[in-house]
């Protein structure tokens, strides 16, 4: 691998773009490239596959979909059912956010494009991929449930990017993107965005890349200067009205809050609104259209607080998020950083503030040991904790080891639906018959199994030596209603 030194590049007509996308680029607001983007442009333009290690709000979506544009914009359109370019993303809002930029950038291009997720119907997906996409956006669940209803093809595949990949292996996605990339030609141009370079990024990437180019913009575990941040000694059971106060205090025109859970988002965002604060939901159990709805609202400043977890809140792209509220402190240090990256982006500055309770002190030991620095401490008139938090000290930061993804259940046909059918049957004895659980109020009254044969097979009608009684309905008779003998 080697490494790729970034020249001194002060716009985007010197990173070898056609002026039609440095025109779009300018017209979105941009005029000077980000780091990521002056390093890894250049080298996707070689066609050489790529391995980028970025943090979020880097500008890293620019830095592979401008090149991709390029490349896509000299070859020939899709054909039916086909794609040319493939970026599998691990959540709905983020491939929601890569499609725009697609959509944005080559706005002067007559290249296609489509964005493909779970969540909403999958009828008008299939009926847009019948045409043909030069790229697609897809999440890797929608994307296996398409191409097993041949709605999508990869004979004409030129280039797949894998962004986010430390968030697919922690989602648990490894085993769909190995199926995935099983299902793409050999001949085809890798890129790996991921905000490490992990043991296991790496070990994913040999069966993915091919002597890529490796570039990096910053250190995995460090968070931008441009965001102050600062915690709250705070009882658990006062946090709510805590961050009232705050938003009130300070007229907070706007906020982004993480959660812990879903059911946490969703009972903070009804204490806001009691308190006639515009709050809204978003995370995993939520429609996309009420997600859709919900960030929208948040971006256009209908709601002033949006609550959220955080899955549902990655690939959230907000220009000028004046702060990040962390309610509770993520599980995964590593979190933390996503989390507070939503602000502070595109150059501006931002503000990172969190709650913390007693409870929470070994999460803040590991977020503090992971970005390397104590965080400042603040007081907040009128409360405080009943349980103060000990001082933290900066240890050696291990990273916790990526979900394991379950092993699917598949029958002989490969059908999971029926395999799970399956697993849900009583379990066998040890003569091979299903055990059946005794009724209520009858535990010494049992059925008497018939006698398998050799086989395991309970004896057909037909073959069995006595005779058979004929039940002509279910409902039983009044005259001659069946009688079992008890077993013991």
């Amino acid at each position: 691998m080697s490494e790729i030194t970034p020249e001194n590049i002060a716009n985007f007509d010197q990173l070898g773009l056609a002026k039609t996308i440095v025109d779009a680029v300018k017209l979105a607001g941009y005029t000077k490239p980000s780091p990521i983007q002056a390093k890894a442009i250049p080298a996707i333009l070689t066609g050489r596959d790529l391995m980028a290690a970025a943090q979020t709000g880097t500008g890293k979506t620019a830095g592979f979909t401008l090149p991709m544009l390029e490349l896509l914009s000299k070859g020939k359109p899709a054909r039916a059912n086909q794609v040319r370019a493939l970026i599998l993303t691990p959540t709905r809002e983020l491939a929601a956010q890569v499609g725009e930029s697609v959509e944005k950038y080559g706005s002067q291009l007559s290249l296609k494009s489509a964005i493909v997720f779970g969540g909403v119907k999958i009828n008008p997906q299939m009926l847009k991929l019948t045409r043909g996409v030069d790229i697609l956006v897809a999440t890797p669940g929608r994307l296996m449930d398409l191409h097993q209803q041949n709605a999508v093809k990869f004979d004409d595949l030129e280039i797949f990017v894998l962004d986010e990949a430390d968030r697919m292996l922690d989602m648990g996605f490894i085993r769909d993107i190995r199926k995935i990339i099983n299902l793409l030609p050999k001949q085809r141009q890798n890129l790996l965005f991921s905000a490490t370079f992990s043991n296991e990024i790496r070990e994913l990437a040999k069966g993915l890349i091919n002597d890529p180019i490796e570039v990096s913009v910053s250190p995995a575990n460090t968070t931008t200067k441009l965001i102050e941040q600062w915690l709250h000694e705070v009882d658990k059971s006062a946090k709510s009205k805590m961050l009232i106060k705050l938003i009130q205090q300070n007229d907070w025109q706007q906020a982004l809050v993480f959660t812990r859970t879903k059911h946490g988002a969703n009972r903070l965002a009804r204490k806001l609104d009691q308190e006639f604060i515009s709050a809204a939901a978003i995370h995993g159990d939520k429609s996309q259209g009420a997600r859709t709805k919900a960030l929208a609202n948040f971006k256009s400043g209908e709601i002033k607080i949006l609550v959220a977890t955080d899955i549902a809140a990655r690939g959230i792209d907000i220009s000028e998020l004046p702060q990040v509220v962390n309610f509770d402190l993520p599980h995964v240090a590593e979190d933390y950083v996503h989390r507070i990256g939503r602000t502070g982006r595109a150059g501006s500055t931002g503000k990172a503030i969190s709650l913390v309770s007693e409870d929470e002190f070994k999460q803040l030991q590991a977020v503090e040991s992971f970005i390397g620095q104590i965080i400042e401490r603040r007081e907040v008139s009128g409360y405080k904790a009943s349980n103060p938090v000990p001082e933290s000290r900066l240890k050696s930061y291990k990273a916790p080891k990526p979900k394991k993804p379950k092993k699917p259940k598949t029958n002989t046909s490969g059908e999971q639906a029926e395999a799970s059918q399956a697993n849900n049957k009583p379990k066998a004895d040890s003569r091979g018959q299903a055990r059946r659980k005794p009724n209520s109020g009858s535990a010494n009254k049992t059925r008497k199994p018939r006698n398998p044969d050799a086989s395991g097979n309970k004896p057909s009608n037909q073959n069995s030596d006595r005779p058979q009684k004929k039940r002509e309905s279910n409902k039983p008779n009044k005259g001659n209603s069946f009688k079992f003998k008890a077993t013991r």
